[in-house]
């Protein structure tokens, strides 16, 4: 007996549409839990393990995918198509990227009313969600702890205006967890993320009614201890899913020109009035852009930010895209190396004929 229809768990006419007469016989997943050699699927009939194949791997699914699988052996055969996806260039010195999530409708950003708040990093989420197409709602916590509510609240809602919504909320209190319930309807997929200890755990139990292990913040500097190890797909109260993502110390932004884009049009649309097609937009002669930082209509520290943002996408953009050539290179030399030894065994066996 069915537990819950693919369409709670998210299916749309846009994975339906990418199933053939080939895919007859399979069934889809959505993946639950992705750890390393270790995945479990959630279906019509419940969680499942899976299977990895040969030519599939952990790193090529992000909680969320939709996989097809066969019934009997759990083997994933096939993973379709993403209607959106959130990445970042991995911890380490290699240049590799890191799927977070797929298929996400909302991205709840989510920071604390201390001294977790920062702008700058606010931002590079919301690059994050505005580049992949996804509702970005922004989203402050620990509004009981702090007489300063009201000031956070506003420099927040200055940050931009790009937010779906920006929420002040006790995630203590069911009015305040209430709010974000409207994001969270049948069929709909809801992630969180922010730093350690800003309280998307707690968030995430009221909402789900997960068990989540929750911990509070360091009194001498306001950060908090990681309470989640990885990602995982929950069941919403209000009949969606939401992926809880541990707590994120770096983010590193790649391929996401276009979510910066969005995110400061309004500098974009000046440089491309600049006097120069290459401008830098440092001093070059008739920049647009430092003409509206003059006239007092765009920051200096605004400027600032888009400059660092840009500069740090094509930086890992450009090395992350050397680092698959090298790869896809490595992986021609080695296929030609097996097959002038597989020719070379052929030849040897011939002469011994």
């Amino acid at each position: 007996m069915s537990i819950h229809s693919l369409e709670d768990l998210g299916w749309s006419p846009f994975f339906a549409d990418q199933l053939t007469a080939d895919d007859s016989d399979l069934v889809p997943v959505r993946a639950a839990t992705v750890q390393r050699s270790l995945a479990r699927g959630l279906g019509a009939e419940g969680l499942t393990r899976l299977i990895f194949p040969n030519d599939i791997s952990a790193a090529d699914l992000a909680v969320g995918d939709w996989l097809l699988i066969e019934p009997e052996s759990h083997m994933i055969r096939r993973v379709l198509e993403r209607n959106s996806k959130l990445s970042r260039r991995a911890a380490g010195v290699e240049a590799k990227s890191q799927l977070l999530v797929a298929n996400l409708d909302t991205l709840f950003i989510t920071t604390s009313c201390n001294e977790d708040f920062n702008p700058a990093r606010i931002e590079r989420y919301l690059v994050l969600a505005l580049d992949a197409d996804v509702t970005p709602v922004l989203v402050l916590t620990k509004s009981d702890l702090t007489d300063e509510a009201a000031r956070y609240l506003a420099e927040a809602q200055a940050i931009s205006p790009k937010f779906a919504d920006v929420l002040c909320i006790n995630a203590t209190v069911a009015d305040g967890v209430a709010t974000l319930e409207r994001w969270c309807g049948t069929g709909q997929t809801v992630a969180f993320v922010g730093s350690s200890g800003v309280g998307k755990s707690t968030l995430i139990n009221s909402l789900t009614e997960a068990a989540q292990a929750t911990a509070g913040i360091r009194e001498t500097d306001a950060k908090g201890r990681h309470t989640t190890t990885s990602r995982s797909l929950h069941f919403a109260n209000a009949g969606g899913m939401v992926i809880d993502m541990p707590g994120m110390r770096e983010l590193g932004l790649h391929d996401v020109a276009g979510g910066i884009a969005e995110l400061f049009d309004d500098i974009t649309e000046l440089a491309a009035t600049c006097k120069f097609r290459n401008c830098a937009h440092v001093s070059e002669p008739g920049c647009a852009v430092l003409a509206a930082v003059d006239a007092g209509e765009i920051s200096e520290a605004r400027l600032d930010r888009w400059r660092k943002l840009t500069a740090e996408d094509q930086l890992n953009s450009e090395t992350m895209g050397q680092t698959r050539r090298r790869a896809k290179e490595i992986t021609r030399q080695h296929k030609a190396t097996l097959e002038a030894q597989y020719r070379m065994k052929g030849k040897r066996k011939g002469k011994k004929r």
